[in-house]
């Protein structure tokens, strides 16, 4: 990544995405507290260890935060929290960047379920998208959805995602191996901006 890229805050209107800090670790646990039973479906767990394999365990908050950091200072990772209104009300994060012939990422989030339906969690994948393919120099963007999670299927439905197939048993998910769907979209396809795109389309048509 070039050294614009990261840190950095996004903003469109009552929606920020800024870099995750240690000192958030009071408003982040309480939106997780909160959501708890909202999130449990979709967040991913730690498989029990096998004989050979190293046990591992959840990490802290702390050990969260300082590992995203590592992981964004060596520019595998932008990971950001969400702020609406002022307010923390989610995570997002693009991981798994790739670079020589890929050059793509993939983008994960989770917002509360008090602001669910408000245009948040839409804006924020179109502002993190957009500085990936202008801002990083990345050339495709994957979601990876659990088929039964509607709700999160409507974001990438909403911003033009294109399906691409199932990955059988892709993710660690509410204890089990779970089944996800592919969605990507490339720079190509939204020339003028993801965000540009996404306003565009919303926006009320007068049919008279």
């Amino acid at each position: 990544m070039n050294a614009s890229s990261w840190p950095v805050v996004l903003v469109d209107g009552d929606i920020v995405l800024r870099p995750i800090r240690l000192r958030d670790q009071r408003a982040w646990r309480e939106v997780n507290r909160r959501n708890r039973e909202w999130l449990r479906p979709w967040e991913a767990t730690i498989p029990p260890p096998t004989p050979s394999g190293p046990i591992t365990h959840r990490p802290t908050y702390r050990q969260m935060v300082r590992h995203l950091r590592t992981e964004a200072n060596a520019g595998r990772m932008l990971p950001f929290v969400i702020e609406y209104q002022g307010r923390l009300v989610g995570q997002l994060t693009v991981a798994g960047i790739t670079w020589g012939s890929m050059c793509s990422g993939h983008v994960g989030y989770w917002v509360d379920e008090a602001v669910a339906g408000r245009g948040v969690i839409p804006t924020a994948v179109a502002l993190a998208v957009d500085h990936c393919f202008h801002g990083v120099g990345l050339h495709r963007m994957e979601v990876c959805i659990r088929p039964e999670n509607g709700p999160s299927r409507r974001v990438v439905e909403k911003l033009g995602f294109r399906e691409e197939g199932l990955r059988p048993r892709y993710l660690h998910i509410d204890g089990a191996w779970r089944d996800h769907l592919v969605f990507a979209l490339t720079a190509e396809e939204v020339p003028e901006g993801l965000l540009r795109r996404w306003h565009r389309d919303r926006r009320p048509r007068n049919t008279a």
